[in-house]
Order: C-alpha cells, then sequence, then structure tokens
C-alpha cells in the first residue's frame, strides 16, 4: 500500500515516500502551501528510500503537490526522485490552468439580418434555378430528349402510386369519418342533420382530401426523395455523375417529379371517394341515412368544377414536394446525420409550402366565387 510522510529537516520540507504505488490506490495529497506557510518553509524535497513499485497514480500524486507548491510559492525539488518519473512530470504544466472566460460575440442586429436575408435569397436563387432546369427537363421529356432511365421513372411512380393508395386513402377514409361525427354534432342543434353530407363532400373535395393527400405524401415520398439524394451526395454518387457530365436534374430528379405529379391528382380523387365512404359510413351507421339518400345529396352539392380545382391543387403539391425534397438531398452534408437531417428539413419545408399554398388557392377560390 502506498504511504507518505510530511517531515522537516532544517529549513526544508520533505516527503517520505514508501509502499507501491500503483493503479487503483486512494492517496491523497497533503495541503503542501499550509504546511510550509505554518512551519516557515520555502522549498519541499522527497525521500524515496522506501519506495517500492509506482506507475502512473505516483506521477499523478507528485504532480497534485508540484501544482499545489507553484500555487503557495515553494520550491518544488525533484532532484531525489527517479529520472523516468522526473521527465514525466517535466511534461505537465506546473500551474493550474484556469479556463479562460470565452470571448463574447456581440450581438448585431443588422448584421444578423443581413446574413440571414441573405442565405434566404441564394437559397431561394437555388430553388429557382432547380425549377427552371426541371422544367426545361420536362419540356425535353416530351419531346422526347431527356436522359434518365426508365427504370428509374417506373420504380418512383410505383413508389408515388399504388404503393401509397392504403395510406392515404385510410387518412382520407378516417378524416371523412371524423368530419361527419363533428359536423353531425354541430348540426343538431340547427335541426340541420341533413346537410352533414353536403359538409363532408364539399370539405373534403375543396380543402381537405388535397391537403391531407399532400402532407402525407410530403412525409412519406418526400422524405424518402430527399434522403436518397442526401445518401447519394454522401457517398459521392451525386459528384461521380456530374464528372462524368450526367445532368442531374434530367437523371435525378426529373422522375421523382414527373411521377409524383402524374400520382398526386390520383391519388386527390382516390381520398375524395375516401372521405364520402367515411361521412357515408358515419351517417347510414349513426345518423340513419340511407346511401343511396347520402350519395345523391353529396353529388348535388359538389360541383364537376370543385374536382378540377382540387386535382390542380393536388398537382401544384407534387410539385412543390418533388421540387423541395431533392433540393433538401442535393444541399445535405457529407455525413451520415446529414441524410436524417434532410428529410426532416424536407418535411417540415413541404408542410409549410403545403399551407402557404393552400391559402393562395383559397384566395383565387374566393376570388372566383365573388
Amino acid at each position: 500500500m502506498p504511504a507518505w510522510e510530511f517531515q522537516t529537516r532544517n529549513d526544508a520540507g520533505l516527503i517520505a515516500l514508501a509502499g507501491d504505488w500503483l493503479t487503483r490506490s486512494d492517496v491523497h495529497p497533503p495541503e503542501i502551501a499550509r504546511l510550509c506557510s505554518n512551519l516557515a518553509i520555502r522549498q519541499v524535497g522527497f525521500d524515496i528510500s522506501g519506495l517500492g513499485r509506482w506507475d502512473t497514480t505516483l506521477v499523478a500524486f507528485l504532480w497534485d503537490i508540484k501544482r499545489a507548491a507553484a500555487a503557495g510559492g515553494v520550491v518544488f525539488d525533484d532532484s531525489a526522485l527517479p529520472a523516468s518519473v522526473r521527465q514525466l512530470l517535466s511534461l505537465l504544466p506546473a500551474a493550474r490552468r484556469t479556463p479562460r472566460a470565452e470571448a463574447r460575440i456581440p450581438f448585431h442586429a443588422l448584421a444578423w439580418t443581413l446574413t440571414h436575408a441573405s442565405d434566404v435569397l441564394a437559397e431561394v436563387g437555388a430553388g429557382t434555378m432547380l425549377i427552371v432546369e426541371t422544367l426545361a427537363g420536362s419540356a425535353r421529356l416530351l419531346l422526347g430528349r431527356a436522359r434518365f432511365r426508365a427504370v428509374d421513372l417506373l420504380s418512383d411512380l410505383l413508389d408515388a402510386g399504388p404503393r401509397a393508395v392504403a395510406i392515404v386513402a385510410t387518412v382520407n377514409f378516417l378524416v371523412g369519418a371524423i368530419l361527419a361525427f363533428i359536423g353531425a354534432a354541430e348540426l343538431r342543434q340547427y335541426a340541420a342533420e341533413t346537410y352533414v353530407a353536403n359538409l363532408v363532400g364539399v370539405a373534403s373535395v375543396r380543402e381537405l382530401s388535397s391537403v391531407v393527400t399532400a402532407i402525407v405524401m410530403a412525409g412519406r415520398t418526400g422524405g424518402s426523395y430527399a434522403a436518397r439524394l442526401a445518401s447519394m451526395r454522401g457517398n459521392d454518387e451525386v459528384a461521380a455523375l456530374r464528372v462524368l457530365g450526367v445532368s442531374i436534374n434530367e437523371f435525378l430528379i426529373l422522375p421523382s417529379v414527373v411521377s409524383l405529379c402524374l400520382a398526386m391528382p390520383i391519388l386527390y380523387l382516390l381520398g375524395c371517394l375516401t372521405a364520402i365512404l367515411g361521412g357515408l359510413a358515419v351517417s347510414t351507421l349513426s345518423l340513419g341515412f340511407t346511401a343511396v339518400q347520402y350519395l345523391r345529396q353529396t353529388h348535388d352539392a359538389i360541383p364537376l368544377a370543385d374536382f378540377v380545382f382540387g386535382a390542380v391543387k393536388s398537382f401544384a403539391f407534387a410539385a412543390l414536394i418533388a421540387t423541395v425534397s431533392c433540393r433538401m438531398g442535393l444541399k445535405a452534408a457529407h455525413t451520415a446525420r446529414a441524410v436524417g437531417d434532410a428529410a426532416t428539413s424536407a418535411v417540415v419545408a413541404n408542410i409549410l409550402g403545403i399551407i402557404a399554398i393552400d391559402a393562395m388557392f383559397a384566395v383565387i377560390m374566393d376570388a372566383r366565387g365573388a
């Protein structure tokens, strides 16, 4: 077991070390500054005649004493210590380092505003260029000159269309059922339960089905697009395609945009149908409607122009989701974490964009009705 003893010889302090100083030994250094000040000692040395085996435990013990001696103005005499110990101690700082206070950067509102404004403008410019290049690629696609693999387009169509049917239908069916429940509870106060079919049909066709379908696709397909491109960027596949002279917009982005723009209007119509069926289920089971009565009233309440307007809105949502998701994926960093960050950013940006575009379409719809 390690041991030490503080002794005095003439006008110097002496620490006698004894035993084996090995790892897992619990040894506390003496309070050198206090002892030396009480005994008027200005120097401390060591006696290693009883010292056995040692490792870094001894070095740590001596380092604590060395720093305490430096803080108290006491001379640390290590001449009696083994040469290897002196060499190790020479590599360690003699004084305790106080953490340096972090320099506080003053906040300048104008500089902060200009910096973020420039970032936003740069992002808007990059997004605009991506849209322009995608439109140019679409024009070349119509002329049969676009360069991409047909298998990629078919794969994206399958992913954005048939594979999304189940979740889109389920969510819209539940939204229609919930809308029927809430509408019936409110309309019952005015003895107007017969207008539940009108409420569900008009709300679904004009607003809810397009928005709900777009949000579902933003989370499902938009996040997938962003993660895929971010992963390809992290693996330097995007850089390799650019080196080969392959257009990234045509080869990677155009199939995703085209497939989602083709699938979204169809998914919107499917969402309208399932939302109406959800309202039908609630109305027939809880409100005493017959299926024929409910469907006839829904047919009379919804003009064909509302379906066309909703399909156009769904097309705009699809273009937004595909473009924003691909942009988020292409600007991701070359790290594994960037894949998840790109998917998250794409979903958040798409949802905000969907709400903003829906608000603009609502204004257009109101102006048209006026």
